[in-house]
């Protein structure tokens, strides 16, 4: 029988841990060899257990995870594990550490349990695995989040409910940085040295009109948009009356609407 994949999960949430273990221990090529609740646990695991892949939780007692992070990246004679780290929203500049540290992908709270197995999966195709389970057999490993139709909609329909106007630039600039940050939360730790570069290359601008164009259309958003739903998607966040969000708060946050509206991620 081809080898299954060892899979760590390092959490402080209990509940979290317990579904991941169950569903984890349901797919024919993947075993859950050691579950821990903080760094420490999770760094003897490591050691002991040798796992090919680590869903590691960025914030934990004892020993965070960037802590483990640079401990991994202390060990010079064995292979390293992947690594997916569970990160949520307003963890901005602890992601852009981690990211530094090696992480191989992040993943933003809450997920799609089906769309982690086919990260795992995708992540570690270099391991002999065994077969998936006929659910999954026709399933390809995807490189985008969810549907992109689906996204597009969803993103397309919340940015008109906020009253940015379609014609301005900085739509389009808004709408192309929130679907990236949905497919790769990291980013947000990058804002200015890959977010706007990235987009400024596709529609052949700078990444300073980049930013002033999505200013700009956050400003319009709050002078001409509805106040109902403002106060809806930013209201729990900050007084929209008295301030607006930055670029990166309003991009983050709609990704992060839109990861839990779409529940992918």
């Amino acid at each position: 029988m081809s080898k299954k994949i060892k899979i760590l999960v390092a959490d402080d949430n209990r509940n979290l841990c317990q579904m991941l273990q169950n569903y984890l221990q349901g797919q024919e090529d993947l075993i859950v060899i050691g579950v821990a609740n903080n760094g420490l646990e999770a760094w003897e695991l490591i050691q002991s257990q040798e796992p090919d892949l680590i869903i590691l939780d960025l914030v934990m007692p004892n020993l965070d995870g960037l802590g483990v992070l640079e401990r991994i990246n202390s060990r010079t004679s064995v292979t390293r594990p992947k690594i997916i780290m569970l990160t949520a929203f307003g963890q901005e500049s602890l992601t852009h550490q981690a990211m530094m540290l090696g992480v191989d992908y992040f993943i933003l709270k809450p997920f799609d349990l089906d769309i982690l197995s086919k990260r795992i999966r995708s992540l570690t195709q270099d391991i002999p695995a065994a077969p998936p389970t006929q659910n999954n057999s026709a399933a390809p490993i995807v490189t985008t989040v969810g549907s992109g139709l689906n996204l597009h909609v969803e993103v397309t329909t919340m940015m008109h409910q906020i009253g940015i106007p379609a014609h301005v630039k900085g739509y389009q600039y808004i709408r192309d940085a929130i679907l990236m940050v949905v497919e790769d939360v990291s980013l947000l730790g990058a804002v200015t040295k890959e977010l706007y570069p990235s987009i400024a290359k596709k529609f052949d601008t700078a990444p300073s009109r980049v930013e002033r164009g999505i200013r700009h259309a956050i400003e319009l958003a709050w002078e001409r948009g509805h106040t109902d739903t403002l106060k809806r998607i930013f209201g729990y966040s900050m007084n929209i009356e008295r301030q607006k969000p930055t670029n990166s708060e309003f991009i983050a946050l709609l990704a992060d609407k839109l990861r839990v509206m779409s529940k992918v991620s």
